[in-house]
Order: structure tokens, then C-alpha cells, then sequence
């Protein structure tokens, strides 16, 4: 084989990209898990990561039925399959011709068994029967009493053992006939059965999911209690080894309210929910039916449901949802899989790969050795729910539909893979998909991309492109959209399969523009405290307003956006700070400017910062009402043509250094009594706060004239009583909302 291994041309996709050199990135799949989450058709996926054409898959029987419950292959080499929801069992011989061989008064046949001459023995339920049939004929050979039948094993000796629902129980039927409880499990379902290399049952229950190993009539050991609901198959080695499939582990029930008479209940299955509807239609339908014997005392059932009476299941994301264990013949138990994305049904045990069947489109995977697995096949059904050996390959039988595939050792010669849907976040320009592979001589690897702007693909996307067929970059031709999707076909040359390794699509997102979402302005320093005293007056703490991008301060009321006053500053800095995101992740630069009240126009304070703060001298302003606004670009991630920038302004800030004037007088006096009358004013901020000392004493407060001191001038009067005789000193202070003080001092004689 002609091996040719093709690589990304990495100068090449520089060279595409040259217009586009900021913002471009890249979608890339290459491994196991990244490929394993596409839609696959006709191929495999190994342990490395990489497609390849899959094993020939043909369909073998198409039942027309929901599911395949149960399949057996007799010595003739004919295949059995037990159906729902119709009760129907059918025949495929050797040649794939099929006929419906028998259809029973039950909806269900859940379990198939060949006991030691060869008889085909099926269990119907919900009304849990077992019948044997041979000779063209159907015979009630066992009737337990039990509403189910999960589970049939036919030991060494020929006897029957029954696995029953809803009690839990396991019934033995010795070869001529004679039946017995076996064994009561306490749990709700017996959902397997199988024998050990010593000959002991094992049986596997639900909804505990325990493992019992019964050695004789109620003599049992718990083999392994699992953490999951239900042990769903079994398989047992020469050795002793014993192989479990446990599932359900995602779901949860809720407790159903009491039932309203005439309502009748949702049937939920092990594996399944199923409602059944069985006519006289679709009893006399195809096929050679062998009916049993009907008894003319039990009215016939429109609607048969297939499981007990169950409260709703719900769907627990992230919890484990199944798993593969080993038990080894000393009880030692190995976890080999588990998964919290998929069930698995069924396991099958090879001499070098141990395959596995589940629910994610009817998947095969393989586990080898070393524990990691691969995807072997894909059957595109709803469940892979049954796998049994013959020779020249493997037999899969599905729900959803009932069918029987296949799996032959040589590869297909055609299949194709889809990959996810992907987002781009954005509408995106597409740029080159490029990929590596393994191509053998004559062998054939394609690429076709299709887009939309919704996240499934439906008829408003574009169609698939046309091929894509240059590995070092493809330039893709479908639309600028947002979701993208992928579509690899593969074809062989005489088994021989192309394999793909990874893939790589180059695109670059619409660049979105930046937001500041505030702009803060703030005294960098404490500001000047005044003395303390028996009620000093607490200095006025610097506070910052945070405008929003609504454009509404954080500290204003419904009436209006408060303007900010800066406190006195000792170091003379203000500091203003913002903050800013772009949802792109790119890069930022910043720009600062300032605007005093009156003035037009914007002058720069800083550009192209790179951080979110910038100090300010304050000296560098007067006295005044002041905005300052902050612009944010991507220029630094993106070609100028495509920078986009954003912008925020301030709330309005005072900033005032200047105390306000006071002014102070001893209006009337008499022996022991002076009034004091004072008029404080300031330029720019509004006046707060009032408070005379008496002979550098404690510091009492003033009201003010007209009874609310909140104005630029204010006046207040002052009475001091019983003063003591001599000469006294009077200190009035006021405040403005700066932090300012502004001082007036009086000699009483």
C-alpha cells in the first residue's frame, strides 16, 4: 500500500489569512473524544483517534417492529427474534428469508431460550407466560403467576430457571415439567440470568442492581452490589470470570400523585417506556402463527402495557449513566467502562476485544486489553440492545426500529462522517479547512462544508458545498453565517481505508465591539480630617459614583444622576478607573479625556492605555463641575478596518479645593449672654455642616436660619448662655461637600 501522509500547509493558511490577521482562529478536531461526538455512517473510529472505514454492516431482518427484545440462533443455523409490541415472533433462515413464526396473546417477548433438544422456549409478557414451541406447534409449558418474564437460562441438567417480575422472583422448571420457586430476591425484577463456569445461577435485579450467585434452593451470595439500578446482562467465562452490564444510573423517579379511577398507568420498562395497542388487525397480519390455546374466561385487553405502574422518569445530567464491570472468579470486581452520556445493553466477550452495545445510535464500541476503546460500528437505531456471535461475524439486533445487522470482518467500501454543528459565536468568514490523512493508493477522501445562523441545520442553511479535495487548504464557499458543519466521504480500494487523523477550518468571527460598563472618579488619598472632639465632625468621605452602561449612577435616586463632589485632597490627585470587557476576548486600549461645565469640546488627559486606571494632578484643574470620559478600542486585536471601539462618560464631578468664606459677628450681648450671627458662603459645592467651639472646647452644632443647611450661602445664629465673666473665644466652622472648612473666629469681652 502507497502510504501518503498529508499535511496542513501551515504558510499556506498565513498567506489566506494575511487580510485577516487579527481575531482569526481556528476549529480543530483531532481525537477520540472530538470525533466520537459527529454522526458516523459506514465507519470506525480506533483507540488513536482516528476514522477509518468501519466493518461491513448489512441488515440481516427488518422486523417492522419497535424492538428486537431477545434473539437466538438454533442449530439449523435459523435466527429467532422476540419483537415488541405486538407479541411476535419471527424466523429468518439461513438464506435471510423471514416469517413471522409465531404471534403470542402477550404484547412482549422478552426473553428467547433453546433448551437441550433444541425447543424454542419464549416468555411473553405482561400476563408472564413461557411457551415452548416445536413441531409447528405453541404449548403453555410454564405459567409462574408473575405479571413479567425478564430472563431464561437452561441449565446442564435441562432445567428451566424463570426470572420474574414484579416480585423479584426465580422460578426452576426441572425437564419433565415440574416447577418450583428457586429463589426470592426481595428486589422487583429478576432482568437476567446466567451460569457460571461451576454450574451456579447468577442472577442480576432491579432496582438495586445486585449480582446474587445461587448455589441451590434460597442458598444465595451477593456477588457485587452495583451502583447503578440494573444489572442488564451477563456473560461468564470458562475461567470464572463473570462480565456485568449495569445501566439506569441517570434517571430519577418522582413520586406520582394517587391514581384517578379510569386513568390508566404510564408503563415503563427496564430499558424502555411503551404503551402497547393490540388489535385484531395486528394479530392477523403475515406470516405462520401458531396461537395457543385462548382461554374464553379472560376478556381480551385492548391496550397491554409493558411494564408495571412506575412514577415519571427524569434525566440527571452528569451522572453516570451506565458501566461494564469484571468480576474475577476470587470476587474481585474491576470497573473496565463507564459512561454518563450512553447505556450500554449488551456485552460480548472476544478473544481480543470485548464489544459493547448501546443507545447512541445503535453504537458498537470495542475494549481492548488496555482499556480504551474504540468505535467498531454504527447502526444509525436508537439502541443497540442484543449482540450474539455467529460464524463469519456478529448479529446486532436494535429498537426503533427492530432490526438485525450484520457485522461482517472486511471493511465497507463507502461512509462518510458528520461532524458537530459548530459556533462560531458570531457571524464568521470562513476561511480554509485544511486536514491530514492516510490515503492509500486509489483510495478516495472528500470534504464539503455547509452554514446557517441556526443551530441546527435545517432548509434555511446553505446546501453542501461542492468538494473540498486540496488537504493543505481548501478555501470553504459556504456563506458567512454563524454555525458551520463538516462532512468527510470516505471511499476504499479493496478493503483498503482511507484514515483520517484531524481536521482543522480556519474562520474569523465578526468582531464585536467593546463595552465600558462604568467610569469611576475617586480621590486617590484620605482626605483632611478635621479634630476630634466630644462631637467632632466626621471629614467627608470620599465616595465615588459608578455610572453604569445605562448611564445611571449607582448613587443616584429615580429624580436624576447625583454629581459627585471629590474630597479635599492632601497629595492633590484624583484617580479615575473603569471597567471594560469585549466578548471576543480581544485586547484592549484606552483613552481618557476631560470636559469642565461650559466648555465644547473633549480634551485628551491619556491615550493608548493598556490598564484601567489613570491618576490625574489635581492641580491641572480649577475649581469646577467636571466630565470624564473613557474610550475602549480593539484595535490591538484587529486591522484598522475592523476595530471597533466604545465609549463612556462619567457622572458629573465637583472638584473644589477652595473652604468657603465665613463671616462672623456679636449681634446683641447682655451680662451673660451673646448672640452670634454668621453667613458662611462657598463658590462651588453646597454647604453641609455647621459647628462652633467655645474656649477650644468641645465642638457643638448650628442650625441654620431657614432650618436645613444645604445651599452655596447660608446663614446662622448662635445664642451662648451663661457665659463667664472675662474674654472668650468663639471658632465657627462650616463645611462645604467637599471636605472643605472654612473658620471665623470671635474675642468676647
Amino acid at each position: 500500500m502507497m502510504r501518503i501522509w498529508i499535511l496542513a500547509c501551515v504558510a499556506a493558511l498565513l498567506l489566506a489569512w494575511v487580510a485577516l490577521a487579527g481575531g482569526a482562529t481556528a476549529w480543530e478536531t483531532n481525537t477520540y473524544d472530538d470525533f466520537q461526538k459527529g454522526r458516523l455512517a459506514g465507519l470506525a473510529l480506533t483507540r488513536d483517534g482516528r476514522l477509518r472505514l468501519a466493518p461491513k454492516l448489512e441488515t440481516v431482518f427488518r422486523s417492522e417492529e419497535p424492538v428486537i427484545w431477545s434473539l437466538v440462533q438454533a442449530a439449523d443455523g435459523a435466527l429467532f427474534a422476540g419483537t415488541g409490541h405486538r407479541g411476535r415472533l419471527y424466523r429468518v433462515d439461513p438464506s435471510g428469508k423471514s416469517e413471522v413464526f409465531w404471534t403470542a396473546d402477550q404484547p412482549e417477548i422478552f426473553a428467547l431460550a433453546l433448551d437441550r433438544h433444541g425447543a424454542l422456549l419464549a416468555a411473553t409478557s405482561p400476563d408472564g407466560k413461557v411457551y415452548k414451541l416445536e413441531g409447528g406447534k405453541a404449548a403453555e409449558y410454564f405459567a409462574p403467576g408473575t405479571r413479567y418474564i425478564w430472563s431464561l437460562a437452561v441449565s446442564a441438567d435441562g432445567s428451566l430457571f424463570v426470572g420474574t417480575g414484579d416480585e423479584g422472583k426465580i422460578f426452576r422448571v426441572d425437564p419433565q415439567g415440574k416447577a418450583e420457586l428457586y429463589y426470592d430476591t426481595g428486589q422487583s425484577h429478576v432482568t437476567c440470568l446466567a451460569f457460571d463456569a461451576a454450574g451456579r445461577l447468577l442472577a442480576g435485579t432491579e432496582p438495586n442492581g445486585i449480582l446474587y450467585r445461587i448455589s441451590a434452593r434460597d442458598q444465595a451470595f451477593v456477588l457485587y452490589d452495583a451502583d447503578l439500578p440494573e444489572i442488564r446482562r451477563l456473560r461468564t467465562q470458562p475461567d470464572g470470570t463473570v462480565y456485568a452490564v449495569a445501566l439506569g444510573g441517570s434517571l430519577t423517579r418522582k413520586p406520582l400523585p394517587s391514581a384517578t379511577p379510569g386513568t390508566a398507568p404510564q408503563p415503563v420498562a427496564p430499558t424502555a417506556s411503551v404503551t402497547v395497542t393490540v388489535t385484531e388487525e395486528d394479530l392477523a397480519q403475515g406470516g405462520v402463527e401458531i396461537k395457543p390455546k385462548e382461554d374464553p374466561s379472560r376478556a381480551p385487553a385492548a391496550v397491554a402495557p409493558a411494564a408495571p405502574p412506575a412514577s415519571p422518569l427524569f434525566e440527571m445530567a452528569g451522572v453516570e449513566r451506565s458501566a461494564l464491570y469484571r468480576i474475577h472468579p476470587d470476587n474481585l470486581v474491576e470497573k473496565l467502562w463507564s459512561s454518563t452520556e450512553e447505556n450500554a445493553f449488551d456485552v460480548l466477550i472476544g478473544e481480543h476485544e470485548t464489544l459493547l452495545a448501546t443507545d447512541r445510535q445503535g453504537r458498537i464500541y470495542g475494549l481492548g486489553s488496555d482499556q480504551r476503546v474504540r468505535l467498531v460500528a454504527q447502526t444509525d437505531e436508537s439502541e443497540a440492545v442484543s449482540l450474539v456471535a455467529v460464524s463469519g461475524g456478529l448479529l446486532v439486533a436494535t429498537s426503533n426500529m427492530g432490526r438485525v445487522f450484520r457485522l461482517g470482518e472486511g471493511s465497507g467500501a463507502e461512509g462518510s462522517y458528520e461532524s458537530l454543528v459548530h459556533d462560531a459565536g458570531a457571524v464568521a468568514r470562513w476561511g480554509q479547512l485544511s486536514w491530514r490523512a492516510e490515503l492509500p493508493e486509489a483510495s478516495r477522501l472528500v470534504f464539503r462544508t455547509r452554514s446557517g445562523n441556526s443551530a441546527r441545520p435545517d432548509r434555511t442553511w446553505s446546501e453542501w458545498s461542492q468538494p473540498l479535495a486540496d488537504a493543505a487548504g481548501s478555501a470553504v464557499s459556504s456563506p458567512n453565517a454563524r454555525f458551520i458543519q463538516w462532512k468527510a466521504e470516505f471511499a476504499g480500494n479493496g478493503g483498503r481505508s482511507p484514515e483520517l487523523d484531524s481536521v482543522r477550518l480556519a474562520y474569523l468571527p465578526q468582531n464585536a465591539p467593546p463595552r465600558v460598563l462604568s467610569v469611576t472618579v475617586d480621590a486617590l488619598s484620605a482626605p483632611r480630617q478635621a479634630q476630634k472632639g466630644a462631637q467632632a465632625a466626621p471629614a467627608a468621605s470620599p465616595y465615588s459614583i459608578t455610572v453604569t452602561d445605562t448611564g445611571q449612577a449607582g448613587a443616584a435616586t429615580a429624580a436624576g444622576t447625583a454629581t459627585q463632589a471629590l474630597s479635599r485632597l492632601l497629595e492633590e490627585q484624583i484617580q479615575i478607573s473603569w471597567q471594560a470587557e469585549d466578548t471576543d476576548g480581544d485586547e484592549l486600549t484606552y483613552s481618557v479625556y476631560f470636559r469642565g461645565d461650559g466648555e465644547r469640546e473633549w480634551k485628551l488627559l491619556k491615550r493608548d492605555l493598556r490598564t484601567n486606571t489613570l491618576a490625574a494632578e489635581a492641580d491641572a484643574f480649577a475649581d469646577g463641575r467636571y466630565f470624564f470620559r473613557v474610550t475602549a478600542s480593539d484595535r490591538a486585536a484587529n486591522p484598522l478596518e475592523s476595530a471597533r471601539e466604545a465609549e463612556h462618560i462619567s457622572a458629573p464631578v465637583w472638584i473644589d479645593r477652595t473652604p468657603p468664606t465665613v463671616t462672623a459677628t456679636a449681634s446683641a450681648r447682655s451680662e451673660n449672654q451673646v448672640e452670634i450671627s454668621a453667613e458662611a458662603r462657598d463658590a462651588a459645592s453646597p454647604l453641609t455642616r455647621c459647628e462652633y467651639s467655645v474656649d477650644a472646647g468641645a465642638w457643638n452644632l448650628a442650625a441654620a436660619v431657614d432650618g436645613v443647611i444645604d445651599g452655596l450661602s447660608e446663614r446662622f445664629q448662635i445664642r451662648l448662655d451663661n457665659l463667664p465673666a472675662g474674654e472668650r473665644l468663639v471658632v465657627i466652622r462650616v463645611f462645604d461637600s467637599a471636605g472643605n472648612a472654612g473658620l471665623a473666629r470671635l474675642v468676647l469681652r
